[in-house]
């Protein structure tokens, strides 16, 4: 069947001609994005299931950012015709029209607490709705003049554009078998930026997890490489060898060296605001996976005006010290004004706190006042 784009009003651009029974995936001019999610045509609720229309695509991440426990479907959408361009370290050059989804989603019990732990399916096109809370699917949408973050929350069996945020108060089986309740904050559009906006010069939104060391891995039930598979598709152009292309750790696979697995935690959850362009550019502190100092990755590094945030500590990393040093504190804190990262999360990470622990007190050395790289 031959595809169309055909134009029509509220600036939709509408494919026809995909496979039977799956809605055509559509496009919005900015001044026309729609209130509910299913108008996009690319993910919906049927017959108790979530389902992903023809050409959206899975994928996964090797060491995903962390946000409330919250599981996620992550999801891209390419106009046909089209692939992304590939690129070693930064963002891949997507074309004009794609759509990257982020579903958050918890794992439901009998007890009424959400799980924080989940067996995804081999298929995640077709997910069962009756244990799953569906929290919010946030867009990523490439327009000509750079990417818009829309952020849907879902209400049934649909989800609805915020555009002032969203809190809902939930709760938790943590993985320690605490029961918590905690609120879960849904960001607003210009919160979107805070962490899209990685260069905080240009202020530019871009997608965060589409970076070949994310991506360079499997999917789930899946066989074969992502990066290979997109390739192989049409959808990715300029791949080269995969032994070429750099692959962060998986920060679970105890496996792998702790040194490898925390330096894949930070980037994938501090670095889009510490690095040399980041928000967080003037603190000195990058913990991006390019870093390979010591000293900027905050090994026997004084703060700059971390103020209360310091928690009374001297420096961001003290080797072998993990309660000494600024960077553990303001992971095991939830205080608004002083946590890091700043948005995204109300609760506290115990995995990934008690990795970099272990990471930081297997660093050697001591502070001294003329400590250097």
């Amino acid at each position: 069947m031959a595809i169309r784009w055909i134009l029509i009003a509220a600036g939709v651009l509408v494919l026809t001609g995909c496979g039977p029974g799956s809605p055509a995936v559509q496009q919005f001019s900015p001044d026309a994005y729609p209130e509910r999610l299913s108008a996009w045509g690319l993910l919906r609720v049927a017959d108790g299931t979530l389902k992903l229309s023809d050409g959206v695509e899975p994928y996964d991440l090797n060491s995903p950012l962390f946000t409330d426990y919250a599981q996620k479907l992550r999801t891209i959408w390419m106009p046909p015709g089209t692939r992304a361009a590939y690129n070693a370290e930064e963002t891949f050059e997507f074309p004009v029209g794609t759509v990257i989804s982020k579903t958050f989603f918890y794992p439901t019990s009998d007890s009424g607490l959400l799980n924080t732990s989940f067996d995804w399916p081999a298929d995640t096109r077709a997910m069962a709705t009756d244990s799953l809370k569906l929290m919010e699917t946030r867009l990523l949408v490439k327009q000509t003049d750079g990417w818009d973050a829309l952020p849907y929350v879902w209400r049934g069996d649909d989800a609805y554009l915020k555009i002032a945020g969203d809190l809902k108060m939930l709760d938790i089986a943590l993985t320690n078998g605490e029961a918590k309740k905690f609120p879960y904050v849904v960001p607003t559009r210009n919160e979107c930026a805070s962490c899209h906006a990685t260069n905080h010069s240009t202020g530019e939104l871009l997608p965060i997890g589409p970076k070949a060391r994310h991506l360079n891995r499997g999917y789930l039930g899946r066989e074969g490489n992502q990066l290979q598979k997109w390739q192989t598709a049409g959808r990715l152009s300029g791949l080269p060898a995969l032994t070429e292309v750099a692959a962060n750790a998986d920060f679970t696979d105890h496996a792998s060296e702790v040194d490898e697995r925390a330096r894949a935690y930070l980037d994938a959850n501090c670095g889009h605001c510490h690095n040399e362009h980041g928000a967080a550019d003037t603190s000195g502190l990058l913990l991006d996976a390019a870093v390979t100092s010591h000293r900027q990755l905050g090994v026997c590094k004084p703060p700059i005006a971390a103020g209360g945030g310091s928690g009374g500590r001297a420096f961001s990393i003290v080797p072998g010290e993990p309660d000494a040093s600024i960077l553990i504190y303001r992971l095991e804190i939830t205080d608004p004004g002083k946590m890091m990262p700043e948005i995204g999360r109300s609760l506290v990470h115990q995995e990934g706190v008690s990795l970099l622990r272990d990471w930081v007190a297997g660093l050697g050395g001591e502070c001294l006042e003329t400590t250097t790289d």
